[in-house]
């Protein structure tokens, strides 16, 4: 997965994560007690599924939930496992209307979840192991201001832009907490 995001073209993208949802398959089948395997299959089984599209994303988004589930009933204490459920969450919570009703088509009952749902397990996350990744305090941050609490918003969006720049995560996650900040009036 870490190799796919080394490379701009599309095709060699998706090469490298069907080989490593490969691999997570049979890591899984041989060890389905391992926290990692689980996490990996749902990180891979979504990644892979972009490529076809929302509706095959849809189609997988029970099994990828369930992984990330059995991933944090193998291991409690794995904050990116937490931090997935969280995306997890704040993506149905956040889906467009349009995308809803392409779920309500191929589902009688549609994924979906909350802000809070969400938020809960990015606090969770940060419980378990503090600072541990950007993105998760990005998150907290946007979690927040879709929730309308621009207080916590702007604490956690700040944390965001304030973080150590070491990986391409990071400066992602500085560049969104950015133009958030700036879209709440906050001048740097």
């Amino acid at each position: 997965m870490e190799k796919s995001k080394l490379t701009k073209e599309k095709a060699q993208r998706r090469q490298l994560i069907q080989e490593a949802f490969s691999t997570v398959e049979r890591a899984l089948a041989l060890n389905d007690k391992n926290f990692a395997c689980h996490k990996w299959y749902g990180i891979l089984l979504d990644a892979k599924a972009e490529y076809d599209g929302t509706k095959a994303r849809l189609l997988c988004a029970y099994k990828t939930k369930e992984h990330f589930l059995r991933a944090a009933e193998l291991n409690q204490k794995d904050a990116t496992t937490l931090y997935l459920l969280g995306i997890w969450c704040f993506t149905f919570a956040d889906l467009p209307w349009y995308q809803r009703k392409i779920a309500s088509a191929i589902f009688t009952t549609p994924p979906s979840s909350t802000y809070d749902e969400a938020l809960k397990y990015f606090h969770r996350a940060e419980q378990t192991d503090p600072s541990f990744y950007s993105k998760n305090t990005l998150m907290l941050g946007k979690t927040y201001l879709r929730l309308g609490n621009k207080k916590m918003a702007l604490l956690y969006l700040t944390k965001a832009r304030e973080f150590p720049l070491n990986t391409e995560d990071d400066r992602d996650a500085n560049k969104e907490a950015e133009e958030l900040l700036k879209s709440m009036g906050i001048k740097f």
